[in-house]
């Protein structure tokens, strides 16, 4: 079970650290059940007039711990979007992604799909209407992947099973054909 010291050890390690901290898997059930918690206690004392200042402390150390958990998912929320960004514009996305939490992962997903579109939308108005196919492809590696190099010499990679990446469209289709990936969106 988590705790108070650990919630905020957390925010602390996010504040001061420019990298995506790792959480655990559990850390959301985690957060939810130690929240529930203190809402009952808190709660209880209510009910039963008992404005100690046990309730008073317990009341007050929810709050903060709510505050704590709003501040530390704005402070990754922004973090993802920067990662997303740059993914979108040099078409590798392999930094940080393994301290993403699923709904996380989801959310960088759905932001370079997003960025991507709207380059493809501005390059159409660009050119009177014309739609030019992106260049990268988002795709999901099935198995490790060790460094290659791409079509223009530049080293890219090590790749993890399951790791996400924007990459060159002709490199996709050499590695879709070797099963190494699942592209994501075409």
């Amino acid at each position: 079970m988590i705790t108070y010291n650990d919630l905020y050890e957390s925010l602390r390690k996010e504040r001061y650290s420019d990298d995506l901290q790792l959480l655990s898997k559990s850390f959301l059930h985690e957060v939810s059940e130690y929240l529930e918690d203190k809402k009952n206690f808190s709660e209880k004392g209510d009910s039963n007039g008992l404005f100690s200042d046990m309730a008073l402390k317990n009341k007050k150390k929810l709050e903060n711990s709510m505050a704590i958990f709003k501040e530390l998912l704005l402070r990754r929320r922004k973090k993802i979007l920067n990662l997303a960004f740059v993914a979108s514009e040099t078409g590798i996305s392999k930094k940080d992604f393994e301290n993403l939490l699923d709904f996380e992962k989801e959310l960088f997903e759905d932001i370079v799909k997003s960025l991507e579109k709207a380059d493809g939308n501005l390059s159409g108005e660009m050119q009177g209407g014309v739609v030019e196919e992106s260049k990268y492809q988002l795709v999901k590696f099935t198995d490790k992947v060790e460094q290659f190099l791409d079509l223009d010499g530049e080293s890219i990679g090590p790749f993890q099973k399951g790791e996400i990446a924007n990459l060159d469209r002709d490199i996709v289709q050499i590695l879709a054909q070797d099963k190494k990936v699942e592209v994501i969106e075409d």
